[in-house]
C-alpha cells in the first residue's frame, strides 16, 4: 500500500502554494507515495482580501477539514510568517485539530514545515521553531531537512530562504519577490527527503 503525504498550507500572496508544488513534486519521485496538496480554510472576508491584494485561491487544492489529517502517513505544513510565528489560518486550523489531540490520531506520524516569510530577519527560523509545539502537543516526529541538501544550502552569494528546519522563501516587503531557483530546488528537495523518511516509518 502506498505511503499517503499529505501538504497542507495557507497561502496568502502564492508563495507557499508555489513552495507546495514544488515539494510535491520532489515527494513524487520517491516510488509507491502518493501525495495530495491542500490548503486550510480562509479566515478573512473576501472584501479584506482584496484590499490586501491577496492572490486568488488554487481550486485546484482542496480545502482540508482537520479530520482528514487522520488519514495520511505524513504530513508537510507550510505558511507565511506573522510577526515571528505562522500566520493565524494555520493557527485557526491547528485549533480545530482538539478531537484528533484527544484521540491520539497523530500521534506518531512524521510530520515537517516550509515557510515565507517578508523579509531577512522577518522571523523565518522563529516561525518554524513555534511551529514545532503544534507538532509536539500531538505526538508528531518531526522531519526537519537538517543539512542534507548539501552545499547548495551554505552558499552566501545569493538571498534564498528555507534552513535546517525546511524550504521556505523571502516575499518581499510587498509580496513581490518570487521564489528563487535555489529555494525551488531545497523545496523538491525536502519533499523527496521527507517522502522517503515517511515510507520508512510506514513500513516499521
Amino acid at each position: 500500500m502506498a505511503t499517503k503525504i499529505y501538504i497542507v498550507y495557507y497561502s496568502t500572496y502564492g508563495h507557499v502554494a508555489t513552495l507546495a508544488e514544488e515539494i510535491k513534486k520532489g515527494a513524487d519521485s520517491v516510488a509507491d507515495v502518493e501525495v495530495t496538496i491542500w490548503r486550510v480554510p480562509e479566515t478573512l472576508p473576501q472584501d479584506v482580501l482584496g484590499k490586501m491584494h491577496a492572490a486568488p485561491k488554487r481550486e485546484e487544492h482542496p480545502v482540508i477539514t482537520a479530520r482528514q489529517l487522520a488519514e495520511a502517513d505524513g504530513i508537510l505544513f507550510g505558511f507565511p510568517t506573522r510577526f515571528g510565528m505562522m500566520a493565524a489560518q494555520m493557527k485557526a486550523f491547528f485549533d480545530t485539530t482538539g478531537g484528533l489531540w484527544q484521540s491520539g490520531a497523530l500521534a506518531g506520524k512524521p510530520a515537517g514545515v516550509f515557510f515565507a516569510t517578508g523579509t531577512q530577519g522577518g522571523g523565518q527560523e522563529t516561525t518554524a521553531l513555534t511551529a514545532v509545539t503544534q507538532l509536539t502537543h500531538h505526538g508528531m516526529l518531526f522531519v526537519p531537512v537538517g543539512c542534507t541538501h548539501g552545499a547548495g544550502m551554505f552558499v552566501m552569494d545569493e538571498v534564498k530562504g528555507g534552513s535546517p528546519y525546511g524550504a521556505g522563501t523571502f516575499a518581499g516587503a510587498d509580496g513581490s519577490r518570487l521564489p528563487s531557483d535555489a529555494e525551488l530546488a531545497l523545496a523538491a528537495h525536502q519533499g523527496k527527503y521527507f517522502a522517503g523518511i515517511a515510507k520508512k516509518l510506514k513500513a516499521v
